[in-house]
This record gives C-alpha cells, sequence and structure tokens, in this order.
C-alpha cells in the first residue's frame, strides 16, 4: 500500500524529478484535462469529479508519505495536479487560455501571496493541499474575469 501512496503523491513518479517537478506535474494536469475535454468537451461534471478524486487521493496519500518524505516533500506533486485542475475549471480548451492558467497558476503557487501560505499550517495531506487549491481558485477566479471581459480568448 505504501508503494500505491508513493505512485500517487508523485504523479506516477513526475515528483522523482526534483527541480521542476511541480511544474511538469502541472503540465501532466492540462494533458488529463485535454484529454477528458477532447471526449466530453467542457462537461463540468467530468471536470469536478476527475478534481474531486485527485483531491481524495492527494489528501490520503500526502498524509500517508509524510512519515517518510517529511512534510510538503518537493516528491509530492499531486497538489500542483489538483491546483491545476481547479485552474483551469470550466474553461474553454485553447493555447490562450490553458498557457495563461498555466502562468497564473506557477505563479500563485510559487510565490504564495494573498493568504495561500497559511493554507500549508492544515494538518497533514490537507496542508499539502491547500495551498495549490487556493492558487487554482485564484487562477481560475482572474481567468474567467479576462475571458468574460474578452481580453483573452
Amino acid at each position: 500500500m505504501r508503494r500505491l501512496h508513493c505512485l500517487v503523491a508523485s504523479c506516477f513518479g513526475i515528483g522523482y524529478i526534483g527541480k521542476g517537478g511541480g511544474t511538469i506535474a502541472s503540465a501532466f494536469a492540462i494533458l488529463i484535462w485535454g484529454a477528458m475535454f477532447a471526449i466530453w468537451g467542457n462537461a463540468l461534471f467530468w471536470q469536478l469529479l476527475l478534481l474531486l478524486g485527485v483531491t481524495a487521493a492527494g489528501v490520503w496519500s500526502s498524509y500517508k508519505v509524510e512519515p517518510l518524505w517529511g512534510k510538503d516533500s518537493k516528491k509530492v506533486v499531486i497538489d500542483e495536479v489538483a491546483g491545476m485542475l481547479v485552474a483551469l475549471l470550466g474553461l474553454s480548451f485553447n493555447i490562450p487560455i490553458v498557457l495563461a492558467a498555466f502562468v497564473l497558476f506557477r505563479f500563485f503557487d510559487i510565490v504564495k501571496p494573498l493568504l495561500i501560505n497559511r493554507t500549508e499550517r492544515l494538518p497533514g495531506g490537507w496542508g499539502v493541499m491547500a495551498d495549490d487549491i487556493l492558487s487554482g481558485v485564484y487562477s481560475n477566479i482572474i481567468m474567467w474575469i479576462l475571458v468574460s471581459q474578452k481580453l483573452i480568448a
């Protein structure tokens, strides 16, 4: 069971890359989201179902690998996948939108402004996942403003 948690938390080994693993995991989330978009279109139900599944698995696995890897280890990148899925939630699949959401998400995830850093204090897997999910929320809000104002299409 420990191997399964390591596999999930590292997003199928992406977390073992080291530096840049979070960025690669975010790009991996775009690939998953794009595949879903190609199959079901902009179906919010499937996007939410995927997001809930990734988040639940991430909270559980992050909690389970903490004794092995330490608190919020760089090997844990499933949180970036969840956060990027939040950033893309409900948006159209096109290159300008995806790139803008990616840049915004990575900015919020790295800089951690606007109380994002405080969410890391939550216990266990919630502390690992919450900062990325909140980064995704901020990114998604900005993206919807940009799209609604036709500043990006």
